[in-house]
């Protein structure tokens, strides 16, 4: 078969927002999945809810405008926006639908397990009073009524927030009044445990009921005998309007955008089902919404995003048993982390092994005399940010430090925004990204002097400086002293403080610039050996793999014979298995307790392989739209690593999906032995360190 690809052949493609929701079908069925303890299943409802909003915040927002502008979706699938939409709705109903459903199993399961999920309705004398007095202390104090007529204009609703929409009036005369109450999930938990019990249950009411259950008490000015409350919940178009007015900072852009967010188009509008129509037309009159794609009506319950903190119950037996992170075998406690990175590459696997490694690096670099220049780029950091702490101790102990804060990190650019001031206050150097490229590199270079020599260290990553996420995102970073690496990672820095300059890269490969020409010529000589009969093969371990050039190219290497296993948790576009076009390609999933975030290639290269981590996904903004970098594996001992954790995942046969056209995620099925790819992970890297330290031992 020829490995050209016809020009006028259409090359199947699915669009990228129906995989996304595909993906999150698959993050549904994890709440669905009987071998999840009760409580994770719950949380994954919460996680599922939260991308959802994320969703429509930003990509329905997006095919929005499209369709305000006339524009065909991109992406490999010529398809209307308008069409798009109306798909999107139907399976994000049909999603809703089996996401109630789950929710009503997963109540009918704790009350099993003696753990009742009760409303206002249930309560009994004695919690009435219970919730009462913690109505009157805890959450009285949060609630601003807002009273609501034809003339008075209504206030902005928050994105992200729900409110009670409350209806006053008495049955026996036409007398109506409407109230909005904002539910206060920032100032106190969306779930109370009852102190009380009865026969050894638990019973557990949420903040909504809590309030519905004491709505008279807010309105009792009024004489009304009928007061009944309904969630709805707002959600607006989340993208920053950035303009080219070089008489404005990019900082000052951000911040004025971020204000500006709190205003953005309506994407979505879900109210309660049994919401009165009254009720209803009055508040979509009053928001400005005429759109019936806008709206979209729920269940008694909005923002599901808060059960990713639904309580704790008593016994290990409804949560995850803890994998706590694992010490490295390179690395001895007590002893100097640059000069254990001195004597050997080193690679850490989040969250099997510990983050702190990481903050350890720059904590002691922080106060070593020798080191003289602390270089890192931040994307996404944690709230109390241990990595700012340890850039902000160098500083004051004379440490020259260059800080690249990536300002248009999406919904986290205020926190970006706080820890620059804290930066720059503490005198550091601190530059805002790239014009017109976000960065969303992983870097680190530290620079020593020591008699004379000059000592380079660098971390090139896949996963952020965020020790949260750390613990449970499944990253890698790459730890070393090869001047290979360290001096190029040297001139990305460099470039960031003079982006006029264009670089050469011997070594790491680079977005904007290198990315795209480098993955087409590694791919291309896997189709050359292929084509001469010798073993051609690729696996690719990415979040989304979107990029339509690429998966052509991927097409072009399956008909040529390359064997090609893509890992891919997220959006993928690439069909495999199709006759003519991928039958050498075979595309997994898996979504489970850690959130598969690295990316890992493997390049067979005529038996001398090449691996490389990276920053990047195959999608066009990550090729040539922002600032990434994808490192080469030089060390064999980490070569062998990274080709055993894949090898890990191809076998495994728990929680892995079969991706295809039919987009049914297919559990791939059980053989004779079990393989779960997350703990047999963790019990790799712990079968290493056992044998490090009876090696030590001995």
């Amino acid at each position: 078969m020829s490995s050209k690809i016809k020009k006028n052949s259409e090359a199947p493609f699915i669009n990228r927002e129906i995989s996304w929701l595909s993906f999150n079908a698959r993050v549904l069925q994890e709440a669905e999945d009987p071998r999840n303890p009760l409580v994770e299943r719950f949380r994954f409802l919460g996680i599922f809810s939260n991308n959802l909003d994320e969703f429509y915040r930003v990509r329905v927002a997006s095919v929005r405008r499209l369709k305000l502008l006339s524009k065909k979706v991109k992406g490999g699938l010529a398809i209307s926006p308008k069409e798009l939409l109306k798909e999107i709705q139907h399976t994000v109903e049909a999603q809703r639908q089996k996401f109630e459903e789950i929710f009503k199993d997963l109540k009918s399961l704790c009350e099993q397990e003696g753990v009742y999920i009760i409303n206002e309705k249930q309560l009994n004398k004695s919690q009435n009073k219970e919730v009462a007095n913690y109505f009157s202390d805890s959450v009285r104090p949060h609630l601003v009524p807002l009273m609501l007529d034809k003339k008075r204009q209504l206030p902005i609703l928050k994105d992200k927030k729900i409110y009670l929409s409350i209806k006053l009036y008495n049955k026996d005369n036409a007398d109506v009044k409407y109230s909005l109450l904002e539910i206060p999930t920032d100032n106190v938990s969306r779930f109370y445990v009852f102190e009380q019990s009865e026969n050894h249950k638990k019973y557990i009411i949420l903040l909504d009921d809590i309030i519905r259950a004491n709505i008279s008490d807010i309105y009792s000015i009024f004489s009304f005998d009928k007061i009944k409350a309904y969630t709805i919940k707002f959600t607006r178009d989340a993208e920053l309007d950035i303009d080219d007015d070089i008489s404005v900072s990019l900082l000052e852009q951000i911040s004025i955008s971020i204000e500006n967010r709190k205003m953005g188009a309506p994407v979505r509008f879900i109210y309660d089902k049994n919401m009165p129509d009254d009720l209803l037309y009055f508040l979509m009159k009053k928001l400005g919404i005429n759109n019936e794609e806008n709206i979209m009506p729920g269940g008694r319950y909005h923002n599901f995003k808060d059960f990713m903190k639904f309580p704790k119950l008593d016994g290990g037996k409804f949560t995850f048993t803890k994998l706590p992170p694992l010490p490295h075998p390179y690395f001895e406690k007590g002893k100097s982390v640059m000069t254990q990175i001195e004597q050997q590459d080193i690679m850490l696997n989040y969250p099997y092994q510990s983050f702190d490694y990481v903050i350890e690096l720059l904590r002691e670099a922080a106060i070593d005399p020798k080191v003289s220049l602390i270089c890192i780029n931040l994307y996404r950091v944690a709230s109390n940010s241990k990595i700012i702490n340890a850039l902000v101790s160098a500083v004051r102990n004379g440490k020259k430090v260059r800080v690249i804060v990536e300002l248009r990190a999406r919904f986290d650019e205020k926190n970006n925004i706080f820890w620059s001031n804290i930066l720059q206050e503490a005198g550091a150097e601190v530059i805002f990204g790239v014009k017109g490229l976000k960065v969303h590199s992983k870097l680190i270079y530290i620079e020593k002097h020591d008699q004379g020599e000059v000592m380079r260290y660098a971390h090139i990553g896949t996963g952020n400086f965020h020790e949260g996420t750390a613990t449970v995102y499944g990253d890698t970073s790459l730890l070393t002293c090869d001047s290979r690496i360290t001096l190029e990672v040297e001139k990305v820095f460099d470039f960031f403080e003079s982006n006029y300059k264009v670089k050469r890269y011997s070594h790491l490969i680079l977005s904007p610039n290198g990315s795209r020409r480098k993955f087409i010529q590694l791919i291309n000589f896997e189709i050359k050996k292929a084509q001469a009969k010798e073993k051609a093969e690729i696996v690719l371990k990415l979040n989304n793999l979107v990029d339509e050039e690429l998966i052509r190219k991927l097409y072009e290497a399956s008909q040529a014979g390359v064997a090609i296993t893509l890992i891919i948790r997220g959006i993928c576009a690439l069909v495999p298995n199709v006759k003519g076009w991928s039958e050498n390609i075979k595309v997994i999933s898996i979504v489970d307790r850690f959130l598969e975030h690295s990316r890992i290639l493997y390049f067979y290269h005529g038996g001398a392989e090449k691996i490389f981590i990276s920053s990047a996904d195959w999608m066009v903004r990550n090729l040539d739209l922002r600032v990434e970098v994808t490192t080469p594996i030089y060390d064999e001992r980490l070569k062998k690593q990274l080709k055993k954790m894949l090898a890990i995942q191809m076998k495994a046969n728990y929680k892995v999906r079969i991706l295809n056209q039919e987009k049914c995620n297919s559990y791939l099925k059980n053989e004779d032995e079990l393989i779960h790819a997350q703990l047999e992970t963790y019990d790799y890297f712990k079968r290493k360190l056992v044998k490090k330290q009876k090696a030590q031992s001995s």
